[in-house]
């Protein structure tokens, strides 16, 4: 299910609580209204509207906290595969197959990812897995026979550089595989739906009230929304800028 579909769900869910309290509001005898009656449910609603803006901004906080460490590690990388392809540079024209091979790599991962001719395609990050996948550069550089004593310094620094590269690439691969429980989905509408129920019970039937609860719902269906998404930072309407990677693939080969 996507982003969206979770947003519409959610507004959906919270709206219908709000009709239903008004609905109830008409339904209810008054010795249910009263003053006592409000003052009790105002509270309980209270409580109920703290928890809920207390969750919901720690989950967007947790979201936004791994949106920013996989913007920060693709940026790492970017960095990494341009000095990697400087360190084969430096061992001489012998490592051209090992940097021209890095250059698909990388041009494989930056279209699976970032692909510019369907940028509405469906990304999957599972495709991470299946393009970019360096084990043909490491194939090139273990057919790399150094002569001097620079050219073996050289090697064993790119193998490093390419050790690093692979592990930051699973890194990235398993730390986008988050998956948000459905449970969690379930408890946080309940209480955005028990909310608003509260809220229709006791709200004027005017337009201006009705618009003013509707924004409201807006708001929290948005902000279940932006959860979902920077969630799944390699996919969706919101996902980590391409721009380190295809810098990093513009500087391969000069």
């Amino acid at each position: 299910m996507s982003s969206i579909d979770i947003g519409i769900i959610s507004a959906c869910c919270i709206l219908a609580g709000l009709f239903f309290g008004l609905f109830l509001g008409r339904a209810l005898p008054e010795s249910h209204l009263n003053d006592h009656s409000k003052d009790t449910i105002k509270m309980a609603s209270g409580m109920i509207a703290t928890l809920s803006a207390l969750v919901l901004g720690l989950l967007v906080a947790s979201a936004k906290n791994s949106f920013d460490t996989i913007s920060n590690a693709d940026t790492v990388t970017g960095a990494n595969v341009i000095l990697l392809d400087r360190v084969l540079y430096q061992y001489g024209p012998e490592s051209k197959p090992a940097r021209d091979e890095l250059r698909s790599s990388v041009n494989d991962e930056v279209q699976s990812i970032w692909p510019k001719e369907h940028p509405a395609a469906d990304d999957d990050p599972a495709m991470l897995e299946k393009t970019g996948d360096l084990e043909p550069v490491q194939q090139k550089l273990n057919a790399l026979t150094p002569t001097t004593d620079d050219q073996r310094a050289t090697l064993q620094q790119a193998r490093q550089l390419l050790g690093t590269l692979v592990q930051e690439r699973w890194q990235l691969i398993e730390e986008s595989k988050t998956e948000v429980p459905t449970a969690l989905y379930v408890v946080l509408l309940s209480w955005l739906t028990i909310l608003f129920i509260s809220f229709g019970l006791f709200a004027p039937r005017n337009i201006t009230v009705l618009a003013a609860l509707v924004l409201c719902i807006v708001s929290f269906s948005t902000a279940i929304f932006l959860f979902d998404e920077m969630a799944s930072p390699l996919d969706g309407m919101i996902k980590v800028s391409g721009a380190p990677m295809q810098k990093a693939l513009d500087h391969l080969g000069r």
